[in-house]
């Protein structure tokens, strides 16, 4: 199999020669040649160049043999769209905040092709490269994600006004979310048109919530997105970080595939979910470790799945001071490891 089949069969919980594998943040971060770009251009440069961006997606995949090819952006490009700066100092900062019913209506409506397309035209641009070397992931921030920075005005410990907001001002909150969640769906089917082989929906931040508050605020408007995106029969994988004690909520959403980050055991997720296909979920920061530990980290990791309907990856994404050596060593111990009789 090549890389695009066998990550678009595990996906879909069929057999596949080998567990496929990417990492989230594989794109940038960790990698020389990423960092030379950076001290030419800027960050929102290297997104919004369809080229350099297309550039900064292929380079993991150059150096190692990864199925997956996740499309090198930033989540924060929907807010930007819809008329919010963003800064990156290095943390983004928002230029404004959301904080009543003028800000929600202010927003500016997201035409994808006319606000957006840089990225289409960096996954075309990948695309064309790759065939069917491997799969290219698109990706977009969650709607409840994307609203605690548009909210709190940058990445916060617990998004407490966001928080207080969605309890305090329901229906202005739910107003958000709602056009959030429109721009994503469309932003999504841009990229689906653009050629993407599958796609995440990143909800970083809705483990920071109650069960029954992530039925009545998130789960909706997640569940409307995937039943709107499979439709187009491009597997969707929904991640959210902490996500234990929402697992089954999550998975009532309609993902194809359930991301898990490293707090959970896959055992577990398989008791509870035992035909979803999944993805994680190895520790990120196993990866400073000697190689032969990550090997058994990783063999114990898709043991536990048997890998079927398991698509290998961090439980977060690679820290920027993640060693190469690290990196080398999870890859390769995916593709050693064989299931056992």
């Amino acid at each position: 199999m090549n890389g695009k089949e066998r990550f678009i069969a595990a996906a879909f919980g069929r057999e596949v020669d080998e567990v496929p594998v990417w990492m989230m943040r594989q794109a940038g971060r960790t990698l020389p040649e990423y960092r030379a770009l950076k001290d030419k251009y800027t960050f929102w440069e290297l997104c919004h160049s369809p080229e350099l961006a297309a550039e900064v997606t292929l380079q993991p995949v150059r150096r190692f043999p990864l199925d997956g090819a996740v499309i090198f952006s930033d989540i924060l490009v929907i807010p930007v769209a819809m008329g919010i700066e963003v800064d990156f100092t290095p943390a983004p900062v928002m230029g404004r905040t959301i904080d009543n019913a003028a800000d929600v209506e202010g927003l500016l409506v997201v035409d994808p092709e006319r606000d957006l397309g840089f990225v289409g035209s960096a996954i075309r641009n990948v695309v064309g490269e790759l065939g069917d070397q491997c799969a290219v992931l698109g990706f977009s921030g969650a709607p409840y994600t994307l609203a605690c920075y548009m909210v709190d005005g940058m990445g916060a410990k617990g998004f407490v006004k966001t928080r207080a907001m969605m309890h305090q001002e329901p229906e202005l909150f739910g107003a958000l979310l709602d056009r959030l969640t429109d721009a994503v769906g469309d932003y999504l089917e841009m990229q689906i048109d653009a050629g993407v082989s599958a796609f995440q929906i990143f909800d970083t931040w809705a483990g920071d919530l109650y069960p029954s508050i992530f039925r009545a605020v998130v789960q909706p408007r997640v569940t409307r997105l995937f039943e709107r995106l499979q439709r187009r029969g491009v597997p969707g994988i929904y991640y959210i970080n902490n996500v234990s004690h929402l697992l089954e909520d999550a998975a009532a959403c309609g993902s194809q595939v359930m991301g898990i980050d490293w707090r959970l055991p896959l055992a577990r997720v398989r008791e509870v979910l035992p035909h979803r296909p999944v993805q994680g979920n190895l520790d990120p920061l196993a990866l400073f470790a000697p190689p032969e530990y990550i090997r058994e980290q990783v063999f114990e990791m898709l043991d536990a799945t048997g890998g079927r309907g398991h698509i290998a990856n961090l439980g977060h994404g690679l820290t920027p001071t993640t060693p190469i050596s690290g990196i080398e060593a999870f890859v390769g111990a995916v593709k050693e490891w064989r299931a056992g009789p």
